[in-house]
């Protein structure tokens, strides 16, 4: 028995109903993927600005992911109350804060706490937002409407990020935080504008939420989400020294490939969400299946250029087609706490980003070499598909809380 209830003043997917709220999602999307991702190519320059070597730089990398992690569930706990609208809108204004104290940071300390506060948003923001955009279209369109809004996440690694890094290193990297909180400001802007009011939101039984949880099938889904982000990790972390030592790669080609690969991950995320409206548990499956497979032959590919342009937008591709379909089901198997559950799950990428980072460390570390990076993510993506496979219970999908959204035009 399907446990969604009707949803008569959800609007079709791509009509001007939906259209700019989701793309008001998409544009706060696309600020936390430049900020997530931005530091990576400045960490000389943010090295040399609080006067740290470029190791603890890197540290702030995982301050952002830890604080992500453990923000998700409190924000989103804490903003229950409010309105989705409203309780978006602060996310983005938490969001421009923190990179305003970023851009002003005296130290490295400072800078610290400014990147965890920014990171507070990031769970939060994408796990209301994948309810907001499921709550827009019918049921069989609610997949395609969550991968819309991370769309702009991905568009943030071919454009933001790569004019984020050019604007820290060409100018300095305390203005590339100042560009971002405007990023911020006008995120806060179209979403005011775009979405609907709502009505108040509930205070939630919180030990209910964390009953649901807590339930196996849910863990499965959420360990799943780890394993997968963090096989892209693995690869995405140490990409430029791949290509460097297998490719002989020089920095023309390495600005181009990450350009490839942020092409990748974008239809990629397209195609994820497509997927996972025809099956969700088919479309986890598939996309593990291939990543797993792909990485597994892509050091034979990175021995030449072409090569490597080819696999590594099959790669971006297979990467981020699982994210569509790993949080839906999560929300889906999660019914009775839909809300938490996603943001939650959106933690678990971001662990998933530091397992990932980790076990890239220790491949190199054991003296495996560069040409093992792949191959060791290609694992992790297969353990992530045994764990789908495990992990088949059938559960309702979430009630995705048409209320909310009472003054959307009916589509009838």
């Amino acid at each position: 028995m399907d446990a969604r209830p009707a949803q008569p003043r959800t609007a079709q997917a791509g009509t001007p109903s939906s259209f700019w709220p989701l793309t008001a999602l998409a544009i706060g999307a696309f600020g936390i993927g430049t900020t997530e991702f931005s530091p990576m190519g400045m960490l000389r320059e943010i090295a040399q600005g609080v006067s740290v070597d470029i190791p603890t730089a890197g540290l702030l990398i995982s301050a952002y992911a830890i604080g992500v992690m453990v923000g998700a569930p409190i924000m989103t706990l804490l903003l229950a109350r409010l309105r989705k609208r409203t309780a978006l809108i602060a996310l983005m204004s938490i969001f421009a804060l923190g990179n305003l104290l970023a851009a002003l940071a005296p130290g490295y300390w400072t800078l610290v706490a400014a990147r965890i506060i920014t990171s507070l948003n990031h769970g939060a923001f994408f796990g209301l937002g994948s309810i907001v955009a499921a709550s827009l279209v019918p049921r069989e369109r609610q997949a395609s409407a969550i991968a819309a809004m991370f769309l702009g996440l991905t568009i943030a690694t071919i454009g933001g990020v790569p004019a984020a890094t050019w604007i820290g290193q060409a100018i300095g990297w305390r203005q590339t935080f100042a560009a971002t909180a405007l990023l911020g400001l006008l995120a806060m802007l179209v979403l005011y504008l775009a979405l609907p009011q709502g009505e108040p939101g509930r205070m939630p039984d919180i030990k209910r939420e964390l009953g649901a949880i807590a339930q196996r099938s849910v863990l499965t889904a959420m360990a799943a989400t780890v394993l997968g982000a963090g096989a892209m990790f693995v690869l995405y972390t140490y990409v430029t020294s791949v290509l460097v030592e297998i490719t002989h790669a020089g920095a023309s080609f390495i600005t181009l490939a990450l350009a490839l690969i942020g092409v990748g991950l974008t239809l990629g995320n397209t195609l994820g969400g497509r997927l996972a409206d025809w099956s969700l548990d088919g479309a986890a499956r598939l996309s593990l299946a291939a990543l797993g497979l792909i990485m597994m032959v892509l050091p034979l590919a990175l021995t030449s250029q072409w090569g490597a342009a080819i696999g590594l937008v099959v790669w971006g591709m297979a990467a981020f087609a699982i994210v569509p379909p790993l949080q839906m089901r999560v929300m889906q198997v999660a019914s009775a706490a839909p809300g938490l559950a996603s943001s939650i799950n959106v933690g678990a990428f971001n662990l998933g980003n530091a397992l990932g980072a980790a076990i890239g460390s220790a491949t190199l570390s054991q003296g495996l070499g560069y040409a093992a990076i792949p191959i060791a993510g290609g694992l992790l993506a297969l353990a992530g598909l045994v764990l789908t496979c495990l992990g088949n219970e059938k559960a309702p999908i979430p009630q995705t809380e048409p209320e909310v959204w009472s003054d959307c035009p009916d589509p009838t």
